[in-house]
């Protein structure tokens, strides 16, 4: 690959930990996903965060977290779905590296989450979920390249290596 860095970032359930894996497999880049490694320095489950200390300093802690797993080269990084929406989030992660858009739509999105009691924007209404879904969608697609991710995880990951040949360092289309 010719960057040094790739955020993967989409709504809930777009396959962005998967994806990661299999990318870093390939890559022998190394993988973080940012929920469970926050899940692990704060000693507690996302849903815990919510609970206990709220999602002011969930949002604020992620954000500290994606900058200082920034500084690594050759590192594959899943947002959660929140972190990938927020614009200060988004620029700092383009100017960092590629940042790689995995689309669901709404549908698919609540047929692979369900009901997962380990998502607390779950217990928001269909309508209110929908809503979010739009408004992360408007930051998301600034993202260098977005891919459909109905597709099977292999599909997907061929398909960005696909693309990653034709970007230089800093995600522009060309070298």
């Amino acid at each position: 690959m010719n960057c040094k860095r790739v955020y993967l970032v989409g709504f809930m359930c777009s396959g962005k930990s998967t994806l990661g894996r299999l990318l870093s497999e390939r890559t022998r880049w190394s993988f973080v996903d940012l929920d469970e490694e926050l899940e692990r320095v704060e000693g507690m489950s996302i849903v815990e965060i919510f609970d206990k200390k709220g999602e002011d300093f969930f949002r604020r802690r992620e954000l500290e977290m994606l900058k200082d797993l920034s500084r690594r080269e050759g590192v594959i990084i899943s947002t959660g779905g929140g972190l990938g929406a927020n614009p200060t989030a988004m620029d700092f992660m383009k100017s960092m590296g590629l940042v790689v858009w995995l689309k669901v739509g709404f549908d698919t999105f609540l047929q692979r989450c369900g009901k997962d009691p380990s998502r607390p924007l779950l217990k928001r209404s269909r309508e209110e979920l929908l809503r979010l879904f739009e408004e992360r969608s408007e930051v998301y697609q600034r993202a260098h390249i977005t891919l459909e991710a109905s597709s099977k995880p292999e599909i997907l990951m061929e398909n960005l290596l696909a693309n990653l040949k034709t970007l230089s360092y800093n995600g522009e289309e060309g070298g």
